[in-house]
């Protein structure tokens, strides 16, 4: 799929952003290797901890429908009522767990504005340390 359409996806899920506190609304879309595409939104909880981002969203979704394999993640996010205005990359926790299900060398986290305007990053180049499965199989 082309990273622009994957980009109008997030956009259309960061609308069902439920935010109440910070009012900055996230959307991704999450692209199976057989191009199933699965959305999240970030969906926040009075006691912080709690808080679901939106790309944690689209892999627990993707996951429980039974994928395993990603190629792809396109987010934005922004203000809430706004049109986004820049980048927003996954916080730590969101790129922990994109390291357990892709492979950090090709998968890609597109991070967009609109659908003309993007950066598209590895997971190894946003986590080039990051702590996976393999490294439980005594290699660390």
């Amino acid at each position: 799929m082309e990273n622009s359409e994957l980009i109008r996806m997030a956009l259309k899920a960061r609308k069902n952003a439920y935010i109440p506190y910070s009012h900055w609304a996230v959307g991704a879309a999450l692209e199976t290797a057989d191009g199933e595409v699965f959305l999240g939104c970030n969906i926040e909880n009075a006691g912080f901890s709690a808080t679901n981002c939106a790309e944690r969203t689209a892999f627990f979704s993707a996951v429980c429908a039974g994928h395993h394999d990603f190629v792809k993640i396109a987010i934005v996010g922004g203000k809430a009522g706004e049109e986004p205005t820049v980048f927003c990359p996954p916080c730590g926790v969101c790129r922990q767990v994109m390291m357990e299900f892709c492979n950090p060398d090709t998968f890609q986290i597109i991070l967009g504005i609109d659908p003309s305007h993007s950066e598209v990053y590895t997971l190894k180049q946003l986590l080039p340390q990051g702590f996976g499965p393999k490294d439980l199989e005594g290699t660390c």
